[in-house]
């Protein structure tokens, strides 16, 4: 698996290169900038991308969605409660492949209503569901505390504990972690109830 997290624009953004090493189809994840950047890593890798996955509809995360679209004729997926313009909507469940990589799609809403995560084998993409030691806001359109929570620790924290963590921003002291590090340090993580944890959301 050829796996790239490559930092992009002014917000401290990732965007993300996955590739399948024999046949090197490839995705991008959320191209929010440097259109130019990413094509460069693709092309060094020699990958012929497929798919631009978005893990929600903020600006910072498809800003380059279209002009990649039309360099690459790759298709944008999204998840189908996000208002973007996507060739394939997807849901919690769905697998995208790319040969015989495949990519899981982890419905976490609660920053935004289509927010998703995207598992491949032990690598977690977060978007801004879960950063390192932090976890996305919910005071931006569409968000929910209440949906953040389940995404949180329904979802994400029930996953195996040596899966590795790759947020959607570099706002963590390591630009990746792993889950049982987020359940043991991260503060958000900390055991709570669905109802002290909106409470804690609301006060932050």
């Amino acid at each position: 698996m050829i796996f790239i997290q490559l930092p992009v624009g002014q917000m401290q953004n990732f965007s993300y290169i996955i590739g399948d090493d024999d046949t090197r189809q490839a995705a991008v994840v959320d191209p929010g900038y440097e259109m130019e950047k990413i094509l460069k890593t693709v092309n060094e890798q020699e990958l012929q991308i497929s798919y631009i996955i978005d893990t929600h509809e903020h600006f910072d995360h498809t800003g380059e969605n279209k002009s990649l679209a039309m360099q690459t004729g790759a298709k944008i997926v999204a998840h189908e409660d996000t208002p973007i313009s996507a060739d394939i909507s997807v849901k919690d469940g769905d697998v995208l492949k790319l040969g015989e990589l495949e990519i899981k799609v982890i419905h976490t809403p609660g920053h935004s209503p289509g927010g998703i995560c995207l598992l491949i084998d032990k690598k977690l993409i977060t978007g801004d569901t879960l950063f390192v030691g932090e976890c996305g806001r919910v005071d931006l359109s569409g968000g929910s505390a209440e949906e953040l929570y389940d995404s949180l620790f329904n979802k994400i924290a029930t996953l195996d504990n040596d899966i590795e963590v790759y947020p959607g921003h570099d706002y963590g002291q390591e630009p990746y972690s792993t889950i049982g590090y987020e359940k043991r340090r991260n503060y958000v993580l900390k055991p709570r109830t669905k109802e002290q944890f909106i409470q804690f959301m609301g006060e932050r």
